[in-house]
């Protein structure tokens, strides 16, 4: 059995609400008595891509837990490579694998576009997943993270930011048996939907959560709610493959 946990959306800028709420999210996870497989999170690290603010991620992340993360559409890839992975300074897609001692393998996709809010999965970021499925056996699990949701969720506002041409991705995961699921962040919301058949799960949003058009009563309403607590969702891949979510808030 895999179990990991998954959030997304911290927005560190130097301000006290989004660290209180990063380190209240992984104090809770430090806290638990049992090891996960990992922690993953999926984009926008920091609000302004500012080197500082890569600092600021770097303490606050820090876990017993193996933490996993890929950048986001706030997030820029020079510092964010500087002062998160203590690499080069470059402009190139933030593509990463990482192996689990408990078999599992993530496949950690850059979906930014760097000058836009919008996705998408650039031809050598395809090129490079591929490669990471083709050499993994049928039956060792693979998941797929990004930043930014490839199908709509039913939030006008983020559906107009989500990540464009999906059908290339879909051509990529469709009908491998090594995909257990795609992971992603971006909409501030929680959501369970499918993908080219696969699992897709969006993680709550640590700094906020937005309000979905069915409980706005009019255009004026707030879209963020800054105020509800921080939430996280932990993934649980069971030995027949089936993969289970359940999301906590972290009070």
């Amino acid at each position: 059995m895999i179990v990991f946990a998954h959030l997304s959306d911290t927005h560190l800028d130097g301000g006290p609400h989004a660290a209180e709420r990063t380190r209240a999210a992984m104090a809770h996870l430090n806290a638990l008595p049992h090891d996960l497989d990992a922690v993953l999170v999926t984009g926008d690290i920091v609000d302004n891509g500012l080197p500082a603010e890569y600092d600021e991620a770097r303490a606050l992340l820090e876990s017993r837990h193996p933490v996993l993360i890929l950048p986001g559409n706030h997030d820029v890839r020079g510092p964010f490579r500087v002062g998160l992975f203590d690499e080069p300074a470059t402009d190139e897609p933030i593509n990463r694998v990482h192996r689990t001692a408990g078999g599992a393998v993530f496949a950690l996709c850059d979906s930014s576009v760097p000058g836009r809010a919008d996705g998408l999965l650039a031809d050598e970021t395809l090129s490079w997943l591929t490669g990471v499925l083709d050499e993994t056996p049928s039956t060792t699990p693979v998941f797929v993270a990004f930043h930014h949701p490839p199908v709509e969720l039913g939030s006008p506002e983020i559906d107009r930011i989500r990540q464009f041409g999906a059908e290339r991705l879909a051509d990529v995961v469709a009908g491998r048996p090594n995909v257990a699921g795609l992971l992603c962040g971006h909409a501030h919301t929680p959501a369970a939907t499918t993908f080219a058949g696969k699992p897709l799960i969006v993680a709550p949003g640590v700094v906020s959560t937005i309000n979905l058009p069915w409980e706005r009563a009019d255009d004026d309403s707030p879209f963020v709610d800054a105020k509800l607590p921080p939430a996280l969702a932990f993934h649980v891949l069971d030995d027949r493959g089936r993969l289970t979510t359940h999301f906590r808030t972290v009070l």
